[in-house]
């Protein structure tokens, strides 16, 4: 059995995206690694290259302008990394530039990839999320963040990247995916309120930089306000080990009260029901489960 990764990244410095976190996380599990950069404006290709592996491929690619309503660009140069994966491949690992796995999840995600390789009902394997938000210590709890997410697809270049890159679908169809016991840890939320704002800004422009509340946004302050949420919870765990470094170096604070929750009367209900029973009820799926 043959694991290829993959992934894409544009301006890694200038956006503060953990990218060498990123790719050295999953760098035991796979045979080899797809990396896309963009054309961008920063070193990205080095701080890439500083991971120093022969597993690592590097492709160039401009980025389409014209794509960039919806963040289709996202998927256009997902799809475009997808193809650049090895042929006798049997998986493709996704892995996206701000996302990290923890090395205690890759004796499942070797598990689990063995033990489905055969079974050909199955087009993918669906990973847990945590998502960051703020600083290492806070975590999303709500159902505004998405629970799970398909990371590894099979080889099959009839599957293509969805919408902004978030998932993948077959013919247009949503794939068919077995859960398994292994996490995908989210820090695209995480950087100094300075470093938050440049790279939202920066980030809103793969949507519409002509919108009004694009606009809006980015005149509003030179600093990102991290009030904007509706629960978050106390990260009790441990971060994945290339993350330790980075971790060590954060340079802010944020002082959050978790036991404060900003929901409709909807929401809440809903939160209370998920707590209670761990069923996170109407919840969109993006991907269908093996029966």
């Amino acid at each position: 059995m043959k694991i290829s990764g993959f992934t894409i990244i544009k301006n890694a410095v200038i956006n503060d995206y953990p990218i060498v976190e990123s790719i050295s996380s999953i760098l035991p599990v796979v045979d080899e690694m797809i990396v896309g950069i963009g054309d961008g404006d920063d070193d990205t290709e080095n701080l890439v290259r500083s991971i120093a592996s022969p597993k690592i491929k590097i492709f160039h690619t401009v980025w389409d302008k014209n794509l960039r309503k919806g963040g289709a660009v996202l998927a256009a140069e997902t799809n475009k990394a997808f193809a650049q994966v090895s042929p006798d491949s049997d998986w493709a690992f996704y892995i996206q530039a701000d996302e990290v796995v923890h090395e205690q999840s890759h004796g499942a995600i070797l598990a689990a990839a063995n033990r489905y390789n055969a079974d050909k009902r199955i087009d993918g394997l669906l990973f847990n999320y945590v998502h960051f938000y703020g600083t290492y210590n806070y975590i999303g709890d709500s159902r505004r963040w998405y629970s799970h997410e398909i990371r590894i697809i099979r080889n099959d270049k009839k599957i293509a990247s969805y919408k902004d890159a978030q998932g993948f679908r077959k013919h247009g169809s949503k794939l068919v995916v077995q859960a398994i016991d292994a996490a995908i840890y989210h820090y695209g939320w995480v950087r100094s309120p300075q470093l938050m704002k440049t790279k939202m800004n920066n980030f809103g422009k793969l949507w519409n930089e002509d919108s009004a509340d694009y606009l809006k946004f980015i005149n509003a302050s030179d600093v990102f306000d991290y009030k904007d949420y509706d629960s978050l919870a106390h990260f009790e765990g441990t971060h994945p080990s290339v993350m330790q470094d980075r971790i060590n170096k954060a340079n802010w604070q944020l002082d959050i009260d978790t036991s404060k929750k900003h929901f409709s009367l909807k929401g809440r209900v809903l939160y209370a029901i998920e707590k209670l029973t761990g069923r996170r009820l109407f919840d969109y799926k993006n991907y269908r489960l093996v029966k």
